[in-house]
């Protein structure tokens, strides 16, 4: 028996894990492409089983749809994404998930202190900005911020 060579939405669905409303939504982003039948059913290339793993990968470590899609237009149509095309996404990826990583360690390490507290001792917060004397250096929780 000759391998599938278009699969229809719900084999997507079920090899993928991805839900068919999702793999709408991600067809109407540009994120994936489908061609229509002549009684207008969406059948996709094998191709995308990969890019769907893409996508799930990315969005689960934080990366942004937007992002995501930036990527994808990098790859070639119909065809399966290579150990190469995934070094390629993956290295321009690295820098910001770096940030997000540091982010995220900073965060939690001075949350440490706080789970629990209640803010019962808001006078001796490492995190308080007391009179907003940060104003100046910028919008948002200056004390949990990584510098880029």
């Amino acid at each position: 028996m000759a391998p599938v060579k278009e699969l229809t939405v719900g084999q997507v669905a079920m090899r993928s894990g991805v839900a068919v409303s999702a793999l709408h939504f991600y067809e109407a982003r540009g994120l994936i492409r489908s061609h229509r039948t002549s009684g207008n059913q969406r059948r996709y290339g094998r191709d995308v089983l990969r890019r769907v793993a893409i996508i799930r990968v990315a969005q689960e470590v934080g990366i942004s749809l937007a992002e995501i899609g930036a990527a994808l237009e990098s790859l070639p149509d119909g065809r399966t994404p290579t150990r190469e095309d995934w070094n390629l996404l993956s290295t321009a990826w690295r820098d910001n998930l770096d940030r997000k990583i540091n982010q995220l360690k900073k965060l939690r390490d001075g949350l440490t202190d706080c789970i629990g507290c209640g803010c019962m001792s808001i006078d001796k917060c490492p995190l308080r900005n007391r009179e907003d004397r940060l104003s100046a250096q910028g919008p948002g929780a200056r004390r949990l911020l990584v510098e880029s």
